[in-house]
């Protein structure tokens, strides 16, 4: 980008042969249907879904945001939002109705795709919390073009943590997303928040996607890896597809506990034999790396503790000579921590002028309102509780979210909950974005993530009668 700036291309952050803007290119793009599973309304939505329309992609675009009911108080913001717009972009709202046999975004995804137009050639997935770049359809739309092998192409977030230990953890927790850049490119693994595909794909049933996801399917990003492995599809990551991710104002430990179960749940569910194989061995190789990682922290305080107390106690030099091997280890484990953290911060670096390379319009990035010894913090607490909930997972076999039920059997949802808000004891506000999942506005949960905690291991034994 940099190289077609100094070559007169001052519009490189949406690509990089200028030519490609010319009517005569432009004309001949291929249609593209951009579908938004919406739930709830929180602080960061309206700044993301005006990135999302006012995309600056020359070929046909419509936008489709599905929600589960009219109220759902996302319809009304839309809705404002889309009449707003609507003599410059091709959007509507689409009411999907209660899910059934799938979690209820699936079930968003999949009306979206009944509905999008008959010459869509490309359908694009799309989080409400992610925030698009002028150029990202694009971009995405390009690499498509390019590679027709390619089965689906996805992008990371960069997460914009607001000052709690709870959001550090969650930036902590996706920045191994980025892996997928040091592959060419070229990865096993998907974000659900930015997902495209060959409309074809949907409309024929190709390799089992519609129902693969209709059937029982829990996560959308973990069921098409699946399906994506299965039948040794492409999965790729354009170096352009990394999106600023605002994470809420408020967001405490208890909704980063609930979030990371969440996440670990998603390990239970399985298509395939080979899928539910797969899925072990990455559970029990994240235990194992994540309690692995804190264990040293440990014994080093315990060697630096019992050094203090020798000296304090008045111990000679020789008399302290066996300490000596610990606090060596101790040293270098600081070391390996500085390098972690340089290596976190570089990356960041690179990602936050990037961002800000890809939206010129918007307000930029700044990497020093990160607190690294917050990052470090988050670290320690992300991987030490990652075993915990994954476990927590394991026995429970449900889970709560957006104020749904799920229940799990053979890998699949076999049963769907949805309680009376009059009886519901489930959150008030989504975990990342913060966004209200009721028509009123509620009072900021205030529960501490001891209590979250607590509940949850109560639970366990009474999954019916409580909630996360």
């Amino acid at each position: 980008m940099k190289d077609c700036m100094k070559n007169d291309n001052s519009f490189s952050f949406l690509c990089h042969d200028i030519s490609e803007l010319e009517h005569s290119y432009q004309v001949n793009l291929p249609r593209v249907t951009v579908i938004m599973p919406l739930k709830g309304f929180g602080e960061h939505n309206l700044h993301n879904w005006r990135s999302q329309i006012t995309s600056l992609y020359g070929g046909p675009i419509e936008f489709l945001f599905v929600v589960e009911s009219t109220e759902d108080p996302a319809f009304h913001a839309v809705s404002r939002l889309i009449a707003e717009f609507e003599d410059h972009v091709e959007a509507k709202v689409v009411v999907s109705g209660l899910s059934t046999t799938c979690s209820q975004k699936i079930h968003n995804q999949l009306v979206g795709v009944e509905t999008m137009h008959k010459d869509s050639k490309y359908v694009l997935f799309l989080d409400d919390d992610v925030r698009l770049h002028p150029g990202s359809i694009g971009a995405l739309t390009r690499e498509m073009e390019k590679n027709p092998e390619i089965f689906i192409q996805t992008g990371y977030p960069l997460d914009l943590p607001s000052g709690s230990l709870g959001s550090y953890c969650i930036y902590e927790y996706h920045m191994p997303c980025s892996m997928g850049f040091a592959t060419g490119g070229k990865t096993f693994f998907l974000w659900g928040g930015c997902m495209m595909m060959h409309a074809d794909d949907f409309r024929q049933d190709r390799y089992g996607v519609v129902s693969g996801l209709k059937d029982g399917g829990y996560s959308d990003d973990m069921t098409l890896a699946a399906i994506s492995g299965a039948h040794k599809r492409l999965i790729t990551s354009p170096p352009v597809a990394v999106f600023p991710h605002p994470l809420a104002s408020d967001l405490n430990f208890g909704r980063y506990w609930n979030y990371l179960r969440k996440q670990t749940f998603v390990l239970e569910s399985y298509l395939t034999n080979v899928n539910w194989v797969m899925n072990r061995a990455l559970f029990t190789t994240h235990c194992y790396l994540s309690w692995g990682f804190v264990a040293p922290y440990f014994m080093a305080m315990i060697h630096v503790a019992a050094a203090v107390r020798f000296y304090y106690k008045g111990f000679s030099p020789e008399e302290m000579a066996y300490t000596s091997g610990g606090l060596s280890l101790v040293a270098f484990l600081a070391i390996c921590t500085l390098v972690e953290l340089l290596s976190m911060w570089n990356l960041t670096r690179i990602e936050v002028q990037l961002c800000n390379m890809l939206s010129p319009e918007a307000p930029q990035l700044f990497l020093a309102s990160y607190n690294w010894c917050l990052v470090f913090i988050a670290m320690l607490v992300d991987n030490f509780l990652y075993p915990v909930s994954a476990f927590r997972s394991h026995f429970s076999q449900s889970i709560n979210w957006s104020g749904i039920r799920y229940y799990l059997k053979d890998g699949k949802i076999s049963k769907i909950e949805r309680t009376p808000r009059s009886k519901d004891m489930g959150p008030v506000f989504t975990d990342l974005g913060g966004k209200h999942l009721y028509g009123k506005k509620g009072l900021p949960t205030r529960g501490s993530f001891l209590s979250s905690l607590s509940r949850s291991l109560a639970q366990w034994h009474q999954p019916k009668k409580f909630d996360n």
